[in-house]
C-alpha cells in the first residue's frame, strides 16, 4: 500500500479509433461501461480516471480516456479482459510517468439538484401523493439542465440507461484518497497534463 502523501505516479492513455459506423461519443460511452465493470471486479479504489480532451464549451469528453493510478493498481486491472470487444476500436498506450510539471484536477460526477423525478418521487414518499399529485406539484419546468459533458451509461440496477456527468475540477494542490467504481472521487486528485 502507499503512503498516504504519496501521489499517483502512473498513467495509462486509450485513444479512440475514428470509426466510420460509430460515433465517438458511442464508443467512449461502451468503453467507460466496461472499465466500470473492470473497476468492479478487483474491486479498485486506487485508480482514477480523466478526460484530457474535454471540452466543456461544446459538451465533449474527447475521444481520450486517462487512466491514473499506482503500477500495481493499473497491472492489476490490464490482467482482467475488461476491453473484450474494444481491442478494434482503441489504442492502447503504455503504461507511463507523470510528467513532474504536472497540475492536479478532481475529476468527479455532478449531478443537478433539481431533477424533477427525484423530487416528486421525495414528494410521493414524504406525503403520501400518488404519481399525478406530484406532478402537479412539481411541474417537469423546475429542472435545471447540466451543460457538462456526460457519458450514457446502463444501470446495473434497474436496467435503465443514465447520463454520468463528469466535471474536471482545478485543484490548488494535489489530494490524496479513493476512487470509486467508476474512477471518479471527490476528494482524491488526479495529475493534469
Amino acid at each position: 500500500m502507499h503512503d498516504k502523501m504519496t501521489k499517483i505516479d502512473r498513467y495509462i492513455d486509450i485513444r479512440l479509433r475514428p470509426h466510420p459506423d460509430f460515433a465517438e461519443t458511442h464508443l467512449m460511452n461502451a468503453l467507460f461501461s466496461k472499465l466500470h465493470f473492470g473497476l468492479v471486479r478487483i474491486n479498485s479504489e486506487g485508480i482514477g480516471v480523466s478526460f484530457p480532451e474535454v471540452n466543456t464549451l461544446r459538451p465533449s469528453l474527447g475521444a481520450c480516456l486517462r487512466l491514473h493510478g499506482y503500477p500495481e493498481a493499473l497491472e492489476a486491472l490490464f490482467t482482467k479482459d475488461w476491453m473484450v470487444g474494444m481491442h478494434d476500436h482503441v489504442l492502447l498506450g503504455s503504461m507511463a510517468c507523470v510528467p513532474a510539471s504536472s497540475s492536479y484536477r478532481y475529476v468527479r460526477r455532478a449531478q443537478a439538484k433539481s431533477s424533477p423525478e427525484r423530487m416528486r418521487r421525495r414528494q410521493m414518499k414524504r406525503h403520501n401523493l400518488n404519481e399525478e399529485q406530484a406532478c402537479a406539484r412539481i411541474p417537469q419546468s423546475v429542472a435545471r439542465r447540466l451543460s457538462l459533458p456526460y457519458l450514457t451509461l446502463p444501470s446495473r440496477s434497474t436496467g435503465q440507461t443514465f447520463r454520468l456527468f463528469i466535471d474536471h475540477v482545478v485543484a490548488q494542490a494535489p489530494a490524496t484518497g479513493h476512487f470509486n467504481a467508476y474512477g471518479l472521487s471527490g476528494s482524491a486528485t488526479v495529475p493534469w497534463f
